[in-house]
C-alpha cells in the first residue's frame, strides 16, 4: 500500500540514449560500450536517481531490460513495467529499443496500448499501422489519489522514413533533387506516423478514462515540440464551435495539461527569466523541447477534481550545456525532465 503520510511525489521522463550492456551492439556491429563506458553510464543513471529521487520514472531507448530493472531496483524501485522487446539481429546487434516504467509505488496493472483498427481506417492509414514503439500503460496506486494510468511513449522520430536511392551515373543535380525529395516526403511520412500515434493514443486514453475514472500521466520523448500542429491535439482544451458551458466543463475531465504550463500558473511570483523554459535536446545550433510530462485534471489547481499541484519543474541539462567528460561522457543526449506534485491542503 502507498504511504498515506506522503504528501508529495516526483515524476520524471528519461531518455537513456542507447541503453545496451556490452558485449551486445546497438544498430551496427562495432557500436559496443567498453566495460569502462558501461560502468560510467550505469553510474550516471544511479547518480541521477539518488540526487533527484523521482517516485515514478518513464524510460526511453531501453535495450537491456533486465539490466535496467536490476539497476533501478537497487535504487528503491521495486515495481517495473515493460511490454515489448527490442529486435535482435545476428544474435548481438540490437535495434528498436523499447520504453519502460519504474515506480516506488505499487503497479497494479500493466498493458500495451492497442491500436484501434477501425479508427486507423477512418484516419486513412494502412490497416497494418502500428506504434513505432509500443506504449506502456502502467496503472500505479498513488498516495491520496488512488489509481493513476501512467503512459510512457517514444513517438516516431523526425528522421525521414526512407532514403534516396541514387544511381552512380546520376548527375549531380539529379542526386540533389532525389535527396531533396526523399528528405521532404520522408520527413512528412514520419510526421504522419508521429501525429497518428499521438491521435490513437489520445483516443485510447479518453475511452479508458471514461471507463475507469483513473487519473492520467503521459510522459516521454515526443520527438516534436508540443505546440507544433503535429502534436498540438494532445493538449486540446475546448470543444470547437460549442457554446454549451456544461459540455465544455465536462471536456476538462478528459483533457491533458502540460506540466510546465501548470507550473508557470502556480509560480506567478517568479521572474520572467526564472520561468523561461529550457530546451531538452540540442542538434547543431538549434535546440528544442522534446521531452514532456502531461497531466490530467487531478493535477490542475483550477479543476474541480484537483488533488495535487505542480510545485516544481526541473530540467536536468548540465550534461548537455556544461559537460564534464569524466562524469557525463556516457550520459544521454536529452535533458531529464522531472516534476514535483504536492498534495493540496
Amino acid at each position: 500500500m502507498p504511504n498515506s503520510t506522503q504528501t508529495a511525489f516526483k515524476v520524471a521522463t528519461f531518455n537513456l540514449f542507447n541503453y545496451l550492456a556490452p558485449p551486445d551492439a546497438f544498430y551496427d556491429f562495432d557500436r559496443i560500450y567498453s566495460a569502462e563506458q558501461w560502468q560510467k553510464k550505469q553510474r550516471w543513471i544511479t547518480t541521477y536517481l539518488t540526487e533527484h529521487q523521482p517516485d515514478i520514472i518513464g524510460f526511453q531507448e531501453v535495450f537491456s531490460i533486465e539490466s535496467l530493472q536490476s539497476l533501478v531496483a537497487d535504487s528503491g524501485y521495486q515495481h517495473f513495467a515493460v511490454v515489448d522487446q527490442p529486435t535482435v539481429i545476428d544474435d548481438f546487434i540490437y535495434r528498436d529499443p523499447v520504453v519502460a516504467l519504474a515506480s516506488k509505488f505499487p503497479i497494479v496493472d500493466v498493458a500495451s496500448v492497442p491500436v484501434d483498427k477501425d479508427l486507423v481506417i477512418q484516419l486513412g492509414l494502412s490497416a497494418e499501422f502500428d506504434f513505432s514503439r509500443q506504449v506502456v500503460r502502467a496503472t500505479v496506486d498513488i498516495p491520496h489519489l488512488g489509481l493513476c494510468d501512467c503512459y510512457v511513449v517514444h513517438f516516431k522520430s523526425k528522421r525521414a522514413t526512407w532514403q534516396a536511392e541514387l544511381d552512380p551515373l546520376t548527375s549531380l543535380e539529379g542526386k540533389v533533387i532525389e535527396q531533396f525529395k526523399a528528405q521532404v516526403a520522408g520527413g512528412w511520412a514520419s510526421s504522419i506516423q508521429r501525429g497518428s500515434e499521438a491521435t490513437l493514443l489520445m483516443m485510447h486514453m479518453v475511452e479508458r478514462r471514461a471507463k475507469t475514472g483513473n487519473a492520467m500521466i503521459l510522459m516521454g520523448d515526443f520527438n516534436n515540440p508540443l505546440q507544433d500542429g503535429i502534436l498540438a491535439h494532445l493538449t486540446t482544451a475546448n470543444l470547437l464551435f460549442n457554446n454549451d458551458q456544461q459540455q465544455q466543463q465536462l471536456m476538462q475531465f478528459y483533457t491533458l495539461r502540460d506540466a510546465w504550463t501548470l507550473y508557470e500558473t502556480n509560480q506567478a511570483v517568479l521572474s520572467e527569466e526564472q520561468l523561461k523554459r529550457a530546451a531538452t535536446h540540442y542538434f547543431g545550433q538549434s535546440s528544442s523541447v522534446l521531452d514532456y510530462i502531461l497531466l490530467s485534471s487531478e493535477f490542475d489547481t483550477k479543476a474541480q477534481s484537483n488533488f495535487y499541484e505542480v510545485s516544481n519543474y526541473i530540467n536536468t541539462d548540465k550534461h548537455l550545456i556544461n559537460p564534464i567528460f569524466d562524469i557525463d561522457g556516457e550520459s544521454t543526449d536529452h535533458a531529464v525532465v522531472s516534476i514535483c506534485l504536492r498534495l493540496r491542503a
